[in-house]
């Protein structure tokens, strides 16, 4: 297939380093000409006036949409109208709002839109996910999640800091993955209890956030994603009747990815402990876009649709109102 990337950043050049051979990356655009002239350098495609692309004059069957949270809707919108599938980078937009006018517009056109969540295709979560799906730990119980780190000197000067720019903090740049997940394990989530706070960094977003979530399954998540965490963590935890699991990392700077699978003694006392640890090169990329390929040659969703990254956006509102309301918030 043929592929343009619109953004050319970090996960821009994520996406493009992910594509196997058989794809095609044929344009690209940024709205620093600099840094588009140099990606479409390094990858060998044609770097173009955004409106060239989205009027059809740029031949491709897949839009990648790496941008800042703002500008992801518009752009999004104009793709989906110019009948082309789309991965667009989480969050969906800044807000549900955004999120929904992007879902409607896919489903009106007929094509497919997946959200950019390539934490499910960490090795170690898939993986996680096959153990849950063949009762390995039999019905679950709880999720415990804790994802987050230090921020770096001026980050209150980042585009990240930005309520306009965003549409939120640390819960809307990490807590979405950490949604996505709890929702991906344990069902749609239908109350929230949260917490959105600003403890350290002078930001008009939140730099924390503490929440706990009930789904539809009956159950019961907690999580805590922090820019104040100053060493970088990841750690994901879910709980049976039968026994537990436990993902703790996601390579690089967060550590080594393992999977941790406990599986409960009848009588009590030690479980019976197996250790999966996974290479550190990260192949969710690849996984995902692998996925996403399947999807759209099976004329099917994805997994990471375009609705997941509604409901995601769903949540993530309701933990803000339940942080101003003090209130446990029913979806």
């Amino acid at each position: 297939m043929n592929v343009a990337i619109i953004g050319c950043g970090l996960i821009g050049r994520k996406r493009a380093l992910a594509l196997p051979k058989v794809d095609k990356l044929v344009a690209c655009y940024d709205i620093d000409p600099v840094i588009a002239k140099k990606f479409a350098s390094d990858f060998s495609c044609i770097p173009f006036p955004i409106d060239d692309c989205v009027l059809g004059n740029i031949r491709c069957d897949i839009m990648i949409v790496a941008v800042v949270n703002k500008f992801a809707k518009d752009i999004v919108l104009q793709s989906l109208q110019s009948g082309r599938h789309v991965l667009a980078e989480k969050p969906l937009g800044r807000n549900a709002a955004e999120a929904l006018e992007m879902v409607n517009k896919a489903r009106k056109k007929e094509v497919i839109l997946k959200t950019g969540f390539n934490h499910r295709f960490h090795p170690a979560i898939w993986k996680a996910k096959e153990l849950v799906d063949s009762k390995k730990i039999g019905t679950i119980l709880n999720i415990r999640a804790r994802y987050g780190h230090g921020g770096r000197p001026g980050m209150e000067k980042e585009w990240r800091a930005s309520k306009d720019l965003c549409g939120g903090g640390e819960l809307l740049d990490q807590g979405v993955h950490i949604i996505d997940l709890i929702r991906w394990f344990g069902g749609d989530i239908n109350e929230v209890y949260g917490s959105v706070e600003t403890k350290f960094w002078p930001l008009e977003v939140e730099d924390n956030t503490f929440a706990i979530l009930k789904t539809k399954n009956n159950v019961t998540a907690s999580f805590n994603v922090s820019w104040t965490n100053w060493k970088n963590i990841f750690s994901f935890e879910i709980f049976g009747v039968d026994g537990y699991l436990r993902i703790e990392g996601l390579g690089g700077s967060y550590g080594p990815e393992t999977l941790e699978l406990g599986i409960r003694n009848p009588e009590g006392g030690k479980p019976d402990v197996t250790t999966f640890e996974f290479d550190a090169e990260d192949i969710s990329w690849k996984n995902e876009w692998k996925e996403f390929k399947s999807a759209i040659k099976e004329k099917r969703e994805p997994i990471g649709s375009g609705n997941d990254g509604l409901r995601a956006n769903e949540v993530i509102a309701a933990i803000y109102e339940s942080s101003q309301s003090k209130k446990a918030i029913i979806i």
